[in-house]
């Protein structure tokens, strides 16, 4: 017998794995024999099965893309979105180019996943206020990008001589969502191209909609 073949003989994972099969299997016979094991498993059952839930109902997928349309997943964010989409950034920017630092990929993964917990925290405890305004955070998050971006415009631009470091958007304030941000503030702003929401067939006439009306706009 060779040195490679003893080797391979004494170094042989099956042992180990047929250990941990064996394990597994006395654990799960010990477990079913409580009579804890219906109750736990039962409650296992359903957390998974409401986080599975959780994660469909609040299209939890889409916060991993740079699409825009995942903002507006909550619908106090449709004023922002419109006012974003009927502006000049909208041909060169994402919410993410503009919210999300860019200067580290881990900085940018984590800050964005810290700030969509806080903010489905908030919307879910229905805590919004009246009028957002970015967080204490994400003020300067939100200055290094108009700097990234317009470099070449600000380059020898100072912002003013206070003592209080001033940010782009105290002077252009317009940019890009306008002044008039609160949750009523969307029949101020031209309507946005939203995502079609559908209504499948069998969903029937919907309350308050005229038979006719109905069947006509079904069989387009």
């Amino acid at each position: 017998m060779t040195k490679k073949e003893d080797r391979s003989i004494r170094y042989s994972p099956i042992p180990a794995i047929l250990g941990v099969l064996e394990w597994s299997l006395d654990a799960h016979r010990t477990v079913t024999r409580t009579r804890w094991f219906v109750p736990v498993m039962a409650v296992t059952g359903l957390i998974i099965g409401l986080a599975l839930v959780t994660l469909r109902a609040s299209n939890a997928t889409s916060y991993m893309s740079e699409d825009p349309k995942a903002c507006i997943n909550c619908h106090v964010m449709v004023p922002y979105y419109a006012s974003w989409e009927r502006s000049s950034h909208a041909k060169v920017a994402t919410c993410n180019d503009c919210h999300v630092p860019q200067d580290n990929k881990l900085k940018k993964l984590w800050f964005k996943a810290m700030d969509g917990l806080r903010h489905s925290t908030i919307f879910t405890l229905r805590r919004e206020p009246q009028t957002l305004r970015l967080n204490p955070k994400a003020v300067p998050v939100v200055q290094r990008n108009c700097v990234r971006c317009h470099a070449h415009q600000v380059m020898n631009t100072q912002m003013g001589s206070s003592e209080n470091k001033r940010v782009c958007w105290d002077c252009h304030r317009e940019v890009p969502h306008g002044r008039t941000q609160s949750l009523s503030s969307s029949p101020h702003v031209r309507r946005p191209i939203l995502p079609s929401a559908g209504m499948p067939k069998r969903q029937g006439r919907p309350s308050g909609t005229p038979r006719k009306i109905f069947r006509k706009d079904a069989s387009r």
